[in-house]
């Protein structure tokens, strides 16, 4: 027992001794001091002038080094900001010495230095008055000793090689980390020009500013009315919409294009290149919709239902997509853009900046058929008005149904409407490109006694596949066509009324010719070309030189259902 209490003294005795002896190591936090660096170079209010030319030319910083008196080791930072600036907290530059942070020099290149200042406001080939700081760090203390200089930036402005665009517009919800990338585009070398292009989301009355990184400090670009300016005003969204916004910093100019809307154009969809399949807006530059492909064949997408905008697909490329009328000034051949698929796709539109992209996708939404009836009737106000033909599982007509809007519609397997009803799930004739040459749209056939009607009086022709099951819809517009030079022509568009009348009032010049045609499956002639009033022939008949003085004209024609044949009346005021 003893034995065991002598040695526990001596451990506790052991202990005690070394506790001590850390004590006397580790003096108090405030029992020794950091004195400062002792600046070398550069010189106090020294100027340099940086060379373009020399971009890898060094400014270096050099010191003379910090003590701690208590021999604790020291590391160095060397952190500059404008003049003008109160401290440091947000330095325009900043970085540890060489070796870790142990050694008392750095050099910096004219590059490294032009670029800080450049994310500093500091306009090209002008003076910058900065002040420099070397840190010093030991433990948890620091000292800075700091001096003033002037620094020249290069004559020829800072581009950036990244762009984003951020602010409380845009859908990053004006957090800068979250900016929104641009794409950056190439020139007709291939090479990466100054071009940049994003398509977006803004919100009217909001503001935005393009940057050339996600955090501060970077390039910022501002403006207004087209032109943009480094560090100018945030720029003011005049309308809320999806855009395409391009920026050109070659010249210091920015463009919107409003995108109402993407669409597949194309052998594929319902209606072929007359058709249009209208894709939604899902955020991120990204567009989307549920497909029925009915065919294999070429496509293309479509913006606003302008052929002036049209994505095709980068040739010797799975899918990449590029506007055609830009793609010789990128460098690239593009094509239709290939489609071997039938059936119910998700096709997807990605113009986000990393390449722009098409998918489709296998929709696996299952949507029960409809069994067949052995006849179909359309009603309107309760009285029937057409019978369908029936194929198959899909019942349609050729005739043009002039329908109205003021008018409520069912369909009924029996014609005296005591059979089952039928009805869709939306409106008929509602497009987004309702003056098109050919508007074309499909909604869902459900089983009910629910009415539908139209969006505006339109003369409609049927398609009704109760085993997808859908109603396919489809009506045309008619131009007139007028020139003396078939290449100069000008093409009027007419405006229909009920029951399958299409009219307009326009300048006519004596000694054209003219015809009535709706690009390019109806092509109206008349037997009395040069009579005011007449026949029209579709696919046969002369062109109509019935102008003998200018002046203004109502112009009618009414059409046959079958839109084989008409009528044509023109009228001076």
């Amino acid at each position: 027992m003893k034995r065991l209490l002598l040695k526990t003294g001596i451990l506790i005795f052991a202990l005690a001794f070394t506790a001590c002896e850390k004590e006397d190591n580790l003096q108090p936090e405030g029992q020794w001091d950091l004195s400062e660096a002792i600046i070398l170079a550069p010189t106090a209010d020294q100027t340099i002038i940086l060379d373009e030319d020399t971009p890898n030319e060094t400014i270096t910083f050099n010191w003379d080094p910090a003590e701690s008196s208590a021999g604790y080791a020291v590391t160095y930072e060397v952190l500059i900001k404008p003049s003008n600036a109160t401290d440091f907290s947000a330095p325009i530059f900043a970085s540890e010495s060489y070796n870790n942070g142990t050694a008392t020099a750095l050099s910096v290149s004219y590059a490294d230095m032009d670029e800080a200042l450049a994310f500093a406001g500091f306009p090209a080939n002008q003076e910058a008055e900065i002040t420099f700081a070397i840190k010093a760090i030991s433990l948890s203390k620091t000292s800075m000793a700091t001096s003033e200089l002037k620094v020249t930036r290069f004559e020829t402005e800072a581009l950036p090689q990244t762009l984003y665009i951020s602010g409380t517009a845009t859908e990053n919800s004006n957090d800068l980390s979250q900016a929104i990338a641009l794409k950056r585009l190439t020139d007709s070398n291939g090479a990466l020009s100054n071009n940049y292009e994003v398509y977006t989301s803004l919100v009217a009355g909001e503001t935005y500013m393009f940057y050339s990184e996600r955090s501060l400090p970077a390039l910022q670009f501002g403006g207004s009315d087209g032109s943009i300016e480094p560090f100018g005003d945030a720029i003011v969204a005049e309308n809320s919409g999806v855009y395409r916004i391009a920026v050109n910093l070659d010249n210091n100019t920015y463009q919107l294009l409003q995108i109402d809307f993407w669409s597949m154009v194309g052998t594929p969809i319902n209606g072929g290149w007359g058709g249009d399949e209208p894709l939604d807006y899902k955020g991120n530059g990204i567009w989307q919709a549920s497909i029925n492909l009915i065919e294999t064949g070429g496509f293309v997408f479509r913006a606003n239902g302008d052929w002036g905008y049209l994505l095709k697909r980068v040739v010797g490329t799975p899918n990449s997509l590029v506007l055609e009328s830009d793609a010789g000034n990128q460098g690239v051949t593009v094509e239709d853009i290939p489609n071997n698929q039938t059936g119910l796709y998700i096709v997807t539109l990605d113009l986000s900046a990393e390449n722009y992209n098409y998918a489709f996708e296998m929709d696996d939404t299952v949507v029960a058929p409809i069994e067949t009836p052995a006849q179909l009737f359309l009603f309107e106000n309760g009285t029937m008005i057409q019978e369908l033909a029936l194929n198959g599982d899909v019942f349609s007509t050729d005739r043009f149904i002039p329908m109205q809007a003021s008018n409520s519609y069912t369909l009924n397997s029996a014609s005296d409407g005591s059979g089952v009803a039928y009805s869709v799930n939306g409106l008929l004739g509602d497009s987004l490109i309702p003056d098109g040459d050919l508007v074309s749209d499909a909604l869902t056939l459900v089983e009910n006694n629910n009415t539908f009607t139209l969006v505006s009086d339109r003369a409609i022709r049927f398609s009704i596949n109760f085993s997808t099951p859908e109603l396919n819809w489809s009506y045309y517009n008619f131009k007139l066509f007028h020139w003396q030079n078939w290449d100069d022509r000008v093409e009027l568009p007419m405006t229909y009324s009920h029951p399958n009348t299409f009219t307009i009032t326009a300048d006519l010049i004596a000694g054209s010719e003219s015809k009535f045609i709706s690009p390019w499956d109806f092509d109206m002639g008349s037997d009395s070309p040069t009579e005011s009033t007449g026949n029209l022939i579709n696919g046969g008949g002369s062109n109509l030189v019935n102008i003998n003085s200018d002046g203004s004209y109502t112009v009618t024609i009414i059409l046959e259902d079958d839109y084989q044949s008409g009528t044509y009346e023109f009228a001076q005021q």
